[in-house]
């Protein structure tokens, strides 16, 4: 009893302390300066009336105000404790701890949630001990009622604490930079997309110049619009430009998804029902207006935010609080494009890997086809939204979420993470001190791991008493670990005319006789992209209406580190003479045996053969010059007769079918190189007549 009426004493004692220093905000207080208090008192009033709206235009407007009576009389508790709040709940929180501190030095007890906002300050500020303490102060304060209300919210954050401490103390080897003025400016930038290349960045932005010209009521910021930059020649970016219509309208139009040859884009509209999942398509040089069409299964009446396309663009990744099988406030989901309805399927929650009780938000899958980043505030944060890393693995199950690490992560949000294709770089939206405006968009370098000290042996140490090195030995350089993926791009060219062609792209797993996807060049450009996860042998067939098909093949390992391969591809015409390489043709070794992953390709010839009844083709086999010339001839001739037998079986008649051995008559590379050997070892098909 006498310990409790001790500690009573000394809290009133202290509470007559704080209330001297606790300077309210009465006339007699400012005896000297009846103008200067009466504008105090005119901001007050303007600030508490944008306080009360509890929403972050309202804070961030009050916060204003707040400042200028601060400057009057910066000894108020309450006007401190507010000015903390706003920063809490605004892009700034870090701004909030220095006037939530002098709030609790004027007086302990200004509000109930002092000393949670106090903890919040410290735990954004990185001071995650003393974090952890004002955390555990707010507890003993709360009655047992709000104590079983809040006691996992808090556990929560003092765990976030303890991974923060964890990760700033061992952070990964990255540079963070800033893209520059020509992307950002003094409004908030955010979301970027990026090609798999690099080449372009597709993002939001809320800056003068919206389309319509609105503000939000909410925060008094322009409404979001799509702007697009270049990377130009020397490696910087082009100025951005506004996107224009039909991407944006007066409503808020923002970037989500973006495939890897930045042909298809996800957009956000924002409208009354909280917003829905769009798609728009590169046609030429414009692009065509937004729709829904085939969103059926993905959009409904709740908040559609986040979607990635997989690299073959037939798997999406979407984030929905549609509460059905959501297991916490937003969830991911998974859909695969029905080629039949020409709609997205039924979608399905992803992974209770992945998802949890908590927040999972903006979802990027890498071209690789296996890596997942996404955002997500549950377990394993170091505070707000953090980004997570997980891979598809053999199995067909998720790998355990890794948290990407600090200085990536922070105690605050950080989001909108999307990867290059080579794994070098990724590209996120921060709010961090230092930049052009309130959120701008950060370009991360990914260095890889620190280079060894060579460890000395006792004879290195012997010889270094008499001639001691000066130098610091380090191991060779670490190579940076990149994405197994190659990127194949180029131009479709006419052959003759060398203008740009527009057509189809075909990607089949040869192993599996399977079209993996079905891609476009752009009709203006003729430019394409293709992305090739490693693992597989692909075959790539080039096609476009009154042109002779052209093939690729790329047999890619699966240890196949990140590579981009530039290839123009030039198509004949139908005309007599033109002849073709066809390059997904194989046979077993030194024999004229088909392989089962010629099938693709003698099918494609075979669909050809179909469409043009009259024509008639020569099927020639050639041969490198190691060996005799009569081996030669016999292995080209019969290499050329198996195709044609092949095509025979399918149904064209013999008599528009030729097939002769040349060889090593008739080389296309020297064979004086492996590399040109292989070349030269092949089957091509010549247009006799049409």
């Amino acid at each position: 009893m006498k310990t409790i009426l001790y500690t009573l004493l000394i809290l009133m004692s202290l509470q007559t302390v704080w209330a001297q220093q606790d300077l309210a905000f009465e006339k007699k207080n400012f005896p000297n300066d009846k103008e200067g208090y009466k504008l105090a008192m005119d901001n007050l009033k303007e600030g508490n009336e944008l306080y009360e709206l509890a929403n972050y235009g309202g804070y961030m407007r009050a916060v204003e105000f707040f400042l200028l009576a601060n400057q009057f009389n910066p000894n108020n508790a309450d006007l401190n404790y507010k000015i903390g709040v706003c920063y809490l709940k605004s892009t700034q929180r870090e701004k909030s701890l220095e006037f939530s501190q002098k709030a609790v030095k004027l007086n302990a007890f200004v509000a109930p949630d002092i000393h949670y906002n106090l903890a919040q300050g410290l735990h954004l500020n990185n001071k995650f001990d003393e974090a952890i303490a004002e955390y555990n102060t707010y507890k003993r304060q709360l009655s047992p009622k709000d104590l079983s209300e809040k006691s996992k919210v808090l556990s929560k954050k003092i765990e976030e604490c303890e991974i923060g401490k964890k990760l700033v103390v061992n952070p990964i080897r990255v540079f963070i930079d800033n893209v520059g003025e020509s992307i950002n400016g003094p409004y908030p930038d955010y979301s970027p997309l990026i090609t798999a290349d690099e080449s372009m960045v597709i993002y939001t932005s809320r800056r003068e110049g919206t389309t319509g010209g609105e503000r939000s009521e909410l925060d008094g910021n322009f409404n979001e619009d799509i702007y697009i930059a270049y990377r130009n020649a020397s490696g910087n970016w082009d100025i951005a430009k506004n996107m224009g219509k039909p991407l944006n309208t007066s409503d808020n139009d923002a970037t989500i998804g973006l495939s890897s040859d930045g042909s298809k884009l996800f957009t956000f509209q924002g409208k009354s029902d909280g917003g829905n999942i769009l798609v728009a398509e590169l046609e030429g040089t414009e692009w065509t207006t937004p729709r829904d069409r085939e969103m059926g299964n993905i959009n409904s009446d709740g908040h559609e935010s986040a979607a990635s396309f997989s690299f073959d663009g037939k798997t999406m990744y979407f984030v929905t609080d549609n509460p059905e099988n959501n297991l916490g406030l937003h969830d991911i989901f998974i859909s695969y494009w029905d080629e039949k309805k020409q709609r997205w399927g039924e979608p399905q929650n992803l992974s209770n890997t992945i998802n949890s009780e908590y927040d999972e938000r903006d979802v990027f899958m890498h071209p690789d086809g296996r890596t997942l980043f996404f955002n997500s505030n549950g377990k394993g944060s170091m505070g707000g939204f953090d980004i997570f890393k997980t891979q598809l693995q053999d199995n067909g199950l998720w790998s355990e979420p890794e948290n990407l690490g600090y200085p990536i992560n922070t105690a605050g949000d950080d989001r909108f993470f999307v990867m290059s294709g080579s794994g070098k770089h990724g590209y996120y939206a921060s709010d961090k001190e230092g930049g052009f405006g309130s959120h701008d968009i950060y370009m991360i370098t990914f260095l890889g791991p620190e280079k060894p000290l060579v460890q000395s042996n006792d004879n290195i140490l012997i010889a270094s008493i008499a001639n001691p090195i000066s130098e610091t030995f380090m191991e060779e350089s670490v190579a940076v670990q990149t994405m197994r993926l190659t990127i194949l791009k180029g131009t479709v060219l006419d052959a003759f005319t060398k203008e740009p062609v527009e057509a189809e792209i075909e990607i089949v797993d040869n192993e599996k006789n399977e079209v993996i996807s079905i891609q476009k060049s752009n009709k203006s450009s003729g430019k394409y992209l293709v992305s090739l996860p490693s693992g597989k042998n692909y075959g790539i067939a080039v096609k476009s209406e009154g042109y002779l098909f052209h093939s690729e093949n790329f047999d890619i390992p699966t240890a196949t580190n990140y590579q981009e391969i530039y290839k123009d591809i030039m198509l004949s015409k139908m005309a007599v003479g033109t002849k073709i390489v066809l390059k997904n043709i194989f046979f077993d070794y030194a024999k004229a045996t088909l392989r089962s992953t010629s099938f693709p390709e003698l099918d494609r010839l075979y669909e050809l053969l179909t469409q043009f009844p009259n024509m008639r083709v020569e099927i020639s086999g050639h041969t490198d010059n190691q060996g005799s010339r009569v081996t030669n001839e016999k292995l080209s001739g019969n290499r050329a007769k198996a195709v044609v037998d092949y095509l025979i079986k399918k149904g064209i008649p013999a008599s528009r079918l030729e097939s002769k051995g040349y060889a090593f008559d008739q080389p296309i590379a020297p064979n004086d190189t492996e590399d040109g050997r292989q070349q030269n070892r092949r089957v091509e098909f010549k247009v006799l007549s049409n």
